[in-house]
This record gives structure tokens, sequence and C-alpha cells, in this order.
């Protein structure tokens, strides 16, 4: 698929396969994942893979109930590393670290579609619950997980804003 299709073939997955994802295929996710743009190239995120069934069902349950995240061969959990960030100060541990996790997790989720695989992006879970789970230290924050495997469903095509109600030119 060349990179527009991946784009416009990508899709939010809740269902998943009870099948293996390939370590390969792991592999080149994280691969592209490292190759995202980060703030002064600092990369102020860490991924963690969470395969064990038990610690997925925590994270679901930390996560509202979507249970869906047990399901799922492989859960992403993407972490802000306001540690890495420091060298921007305050705008780097509260911005950059943060936009460097979100912008790593976009290019997993196209890379997985990409590779036949589907993903959901999580932001509903508390975040204190989560650490505590993963037993991350203080100067990292989840900010994503990301369910992933092979899909298990088709979802439709969502409805865009037009491209005219979202730019606005020199000004708002």
């Amino acid at each position: 698929m060349d990179f527009f299709d991946v784009v416009a073939a990508r899709r939010s997955v809740r269902s998943f396969m009870k099948k293996e994802i390939e370590e390969e295929k792991i592999r080149k996710i994280l691969e592209v994942a490292n190759s995202a743009p980060s703030a002064g190239n600092l990369q102020a995120y860490e991924i963690v893979l969470v395969k064990e069934h038990g610690t997925k069902k925590e994270l679901a349950a930390a996560s509202h109930g979507q249970d869906f995240l047990a399901e799922a061969p492989l859960a992403l959990v993407m972490c802000a590393n306001k540690k890495r960030a420091a060298y921007y100060r305050e705008r780097g541990q509260n911005l950059y670290c943060l936009q460097d996790a979100t912008i790593a997790a976009s290019y997993i989720q196209l890379a997985a579609a990409d590779l036949g695989l589907g993903t959901v992006w999580v932001g509903a879970f508390d975040e204190e619950k989560i650490s505590e789970i993963l037993s991350l230290p203080e100067f990292l924050r989840p900010v994503a997980i990301l369910p992933l495997g092979y899909p298990n469903e088709k979802p439709k095509k969502t409805t865009r804003r037009k491209i005219s109600d979202l730019v606005h030119e020199e000004k708002f």
C-alpha cells in the first residue's frame, strides 16, 4: 500500500482475532515508532509492551472497562518521558514529551494498518492506576494505550470534518 492508501484504510479496531502477532511485524512497528520525529530528536517517550493477559485485564479495568484491551494479543502503552525532555525545561516536560509520545503512537497506528493489523487509540484511563500496574517511575506519564492485533471486525469509514471547516488562513 502507498502512504495515502494506508491513511485511508486505517480504522479504529476494538475486536481482535485470537492470533499472535509475528515478532517480525512487532519489530517493524517499533522501528517505525523509533523513526518518528521528536522535539530536538530527544525521543522523550517510552513504550511498554504488554502481552500477559492478566496485566492486559488490569489495564482494561483501569481504562474504565474497555475490555477489548485484554483481548488484543498485545497492548502498547505510550509514555511521555519528562526526564528526557528536561533539556527544554518546563515546556519540554509539560508538552514536548507528550507530543513525542503521541507522534510515535500515530506512526505505530499507520504501520499497523500497513501490516494488516488493527489498533485503536485508548486515551480514557486512570493515569495513576496505569502507572501502578506497570510500575512506572515518576518521570513517566502514560498518555495512550494501543491494543494491537489482527482485526476481527471491519469498521466502517467514519465521517470527517470538511477541510474548509478546520483550516483557517492567516487568522482564526
